[in-house]
């Protein structure tokens, strides 16, 4: 990616040295809209072509035609979700996962850099921020919204209120940040509590990483392209 520097000339000294980084983040939004432009003419070319001509194309680059799953537009946009900064700064609290017709991005509690309160159905300082980076990557796209929250398989102690109530809290208070950071209403399709029963690391549902929400773009939906 492309860096600016602004130049200070010093006294005696030749050439001109950088100095310090100006505008990193507009670099880094502008490299992101590039790589989706990028993304969306991929999308329109193979909308348009029968499957033969995609399998005459794969042998012209050299490619094998086989049963087996190919490169979709999901995993483009689950690569383009990867390489993007705001999400990459918070390393493994974001896994960006993606099948043939969606792309799910995983925010997790990590133990060093937890993402909600003890029992709290609210996101903490971290976890809205956290959101709100991803708001901001997600509000240029068309497609539609699905919203999971987690937990880990830890009952709640608060009387009357399970780790189905703390779940739905959370991917609650999600929605509410994503939409109030951009993301259109009418693209969200579900708000779902699951608690504890679709575990990140299902050999110890216990850790904290098992604590997420999940936002799910559906690619499914031809008339969101």
């Amino acid at each position: 990616m492309a860096e600016a520097y602004s130049i200070r000339r010093v006294s005696g000294r030749r050439p001109a040295a950088p100095a310090r980084r100006l505008g990193n983040w507009k670099l880094a939004y502008a490299d992101f809209l590039t790589a989706l432009c990028a993304f969306f003419l991929v999308m329109w070319i193979v909308h348009g072509i029968s499957s033969e001509d995609k399998a005459q194309l794969a042998r012209q680059f050299g490619g094998e035609v086989s049963s087996k799953r190919a490169v979709s537009a999901a995993d483009t946009l689950a690569e383009a979700l990867r390489a993007e900064v705001a999400l990459a700064s918070y390393g493994a609290s974001v896994r960006v996962t993606s099948d043939d017709h969606w792309v799910r991005i995983d925010l997790t509690d990590m133990a060093i850099r937890p993402l909600f309160e003890t029992g709290d159905g609210a996101l903490n300082g971290t976890g809205e921020d956290l959101v709100r980076a991803t708001a901001r990557v997600l509000a240029p796209l068309p497609w539609p919204v699905k919203i999971e929250g987690h937990t880990d398989s830890t009952p709640s102690e608060t009387p009357g209120y399970s780790n189905w109530e703390l779940s739905a809290d959370r991917a609650n208070s999600a929605r509410r940040i994503l939409l109030s950071n951009g993301v259109n209403p009418a693209r969200f399709q579900g708000v779902m509590g699951l608690s504890h029963t679709k575990p990140l690391i299902a050999e110890a549902p216990h850790l904290p990483a098992n604590r997420r929400i999940s936002i799910v773009l559906d690619l499914n939906r031809a008339d969101a392209l």
